[in-house]
């Protein structure tokens, strides 16, 4: 402790850092650790002054690192896990009373299927707390749950890091998604066309042909894949312009996509598995009651979600 003191470094400081590596927005940092934005832009010179480096730049999408910042992010990170997880494991969380942020990692898939009853279920139980998603390439979320830097990775993990809590939430078949006006197709899709048509699949991985539907892949013929794209939002639209395009999509994402008055549900004609979607931690905050307590109402949101 004398070395800090020499060095002058204020431990309140390491929650600054932390909150400013997270969120990457000097007023979203101050909200979180409940301070004015005057007195984070004070602590923020502080840390500028005693790691002699501007740690982080404004850029037009937000306060980055620089790269000392991020070279010292993992320390950080880690510590403030360490203090969460270990140090407060034993201060009772009272979800009423609350005020926290809650991070979840989820596709935009993710968002337009888990977050509405989410958003419902936080607001009746747990009013003062709020939610923030995230989208990370795979291999970084086992460090951003060993973080903390998020919560839950929610959605469906083709590769699951080792080392993962896991837990299943419910599953749902597969379905294809075609543009109305295409007459060719009618209220069946047969096997012939549906290898025929020209296909939009998604790929989450660093690998383009790693398909979030690759079980069709294995089905044993070859499809005709016109579009790869990281983003099940742009799906529906594209089909909706372009109408010999189609998709496979699990079905809860199929029935919010056939909302559109382009776009029309059929069954895949295959048989493929069922698609699981299950909620990813980290065992450090398996014990952790605010992390335990966001879980179970995950889980019961959608233990019971319509099959």
């Amino acid at each position: 402790m004398k070395i800090l003191h020499k060095a002058d470094l204020d431990l309140n400081l390491v929650a600054v850092f932390d909150a400013l590596i997270r969120e990457q927005s000097v007023s979203r940092a101050a909200d979180e650790l409940g301070m004015s934005q005057s007195a984070m832009s004070h602590a923020l010179k502080r840390l500028r002054s005693f790691f002699d480096d501007p740690l982080f730049v404004k850029t037009g999408e937000g306060m980055k690192p620089t790269p000392r910042a991020s070279a010292l992010a993992p320390s950080v990170l880690s510590v403030m896990g360490t203090i969460r997880s270990d140090l407060l494991v034993n201060t009772r969380f009272d979800a009423a009373k609350a005020k926290r942020v809650f991070s979840l990692c989820m596709t935009d898939m993710g968002e337009l299927v888990f977050l509405p009853p989410l958003i419902d279920a936080l607001r009746e139980q747990a009013p003062g707390c709020s939610i923030r998603t995230l989208q990370l390439p795979p291999k970084q979320i086992f460090a951003a749950l060993e973080s903390g830097n998020v919560d839950l990775a929610i959605g469906s993990l083709h590769a699951i890091p080792p080392g993962l809590f896991q837990q299943q939430l419910f599953t749902h078949p597969f379905v294809t998604i075609v543009n109305r006006r295409n007459l060719r197709i009618g209220p069946t899709l047969t096997e012939d066309m549906f290898f025929e048509m020209q296909h939009i699949v998604v790929s989450l991985a660093e690998k383009a042909d790693q398909y979030y539907d690759g079980v069709i892949d294995e089905y044993g013929r070859a499809r005709r894949i016109f579009l790869t794209t990281p983003h099940f939002l742009a799906v529906p639209l594209l089909i909706a312009q372009n109408m010999d395009l189609i998709a496979t999509v699990p079905r809860e994402l199929g029935r919010i996509f056939s909302e559109y008055k382009a776009i029309r549900i059929v069954d895949t004609p295959l048989q493929l598995p069922r698609f699981a979607l299950r909620q990813h931690w980290h065992p450090r905050f398996h014990h952790d009651e605010a992390n335990s307590w966001l879980r179970h109402l995950v889980k019961g949101i959608f233990e019971s979600y319509p099959e």
